[in-house]
């Protein structure tokens, strides 16, 4: 067994953070200038770090340019739809970027595991995935797929640590919970899936994602380098001048309702 890489600090790790952060941005605005469009999906083991990324990612990003895809249950006429209609929904126009928190391969995993899809369901879904990423890529679409694996001792922990924090309780759900009864039956699937759908035109890359703050630096990092950006010239912009007051008038302020001063009560009058 190899000797236990130095992890990195925290001062380091911040200092990265922006600078990939500062690339993300350069990232932007050449999608928007050149009319490119980007799909990123986001997949893994529930709790092993995929939103952590994302937030990272969009963090200084201009929200019309990037946008997160979240999709909730389908509705019962999306039930009644080709699998994959909801998701096309969702793709890119020229200039953006879509970040998929979660993807059509939710067919792949929990639908699989937990019988929310027949086994029929599930085969055709192997089949036509690799052929519908074809067609994104064909298109055009820059289709980047990651998968967070973590350990199910680091999943438990952090299981543990939601269910104590009231203000991370929500990010736990009942199906999250399962995933620790069916830890087996989810690694057989992912390894169907990768079986199936590791395509030369839109391959798997796989995050190691027990230490936090090192998977979303690797994970940023990589994704920076697979996509072809050069820097975009902006235009220079000056703050013009306040022009001469033409008489106007503030109202009174009793006329208007202003919100409590709440930090007055804080620091004290």
């Amino acid at each position: 067994m190899g000797k236990q890489r130095k992890r990195l600090g925290s001062a380091a790790y911040e200092a990265e953070l922006f600078r990939l952060q500062q690339e993300l941005v350069e990232v932007q605005e050449w999608v928007r200038a050149e009319g490119e469009r980007v799909v990123v999906v986001f997949e893994g083991r529930d709790a092993a770090g995929k939103g952590g990324a994302i937030k990272r990612i969009t963090q200084y990003l201009n929200p019309r340019v990037v946008r997160i895809a979240a999709l909730p249950t389908p509705s019962e006429r999306q039930r009644g739809q080709w699998y994959f209609q909801r998701y096309v929904e969702q793709l890119p126009a020229r200039g953006e970027v879509v970040l998929f928190d979660r993807s059509w391969y939710n067919r792949a995993g929990v639908e699989h595991v937990l019988g929310f899809c027949t086994p029929e369901e599930h085969r055709r879904f192997l089949h036509q995935c690799p052929t519908f990423e074809r067609l994104l890529v064909e298109d055009g679409i820059m289709l980047r797929k990651y998968w967070f694996s973590v350990s199910d001792e680091e999943q438990q922990r952090r299981f543990r640590g939601r269910i104590d924090d009231p203000m991370r309780r929500w990010k736990l759900s009942t199906t999250d919970l399962e995933s620790i009864t069916h830890w087996e039956d989810y690694s057989r699937a992912k390894d169907e899936m990768m079986t199936h759908t590791d395509i030369p035109e839109a391959p798997w890359y796989v995050v190691e994602g027990d230490v936090k703050k090192e998977a979303r630096l690797n994970m940023i990092a990589h994704l920076l380098s697979t996509i072809p950006y050069t820097q975009v010239d902006q235009p220079e912009i000056e703050v013009p001048e306040r022009p001469p007051g033409t008489g106007y008038e503030r109202p009174p302020r009793d006329q208007a309702t202003y919100v409590p001063d709440h930090v007055a009560t804080l620091v004290g009058e």
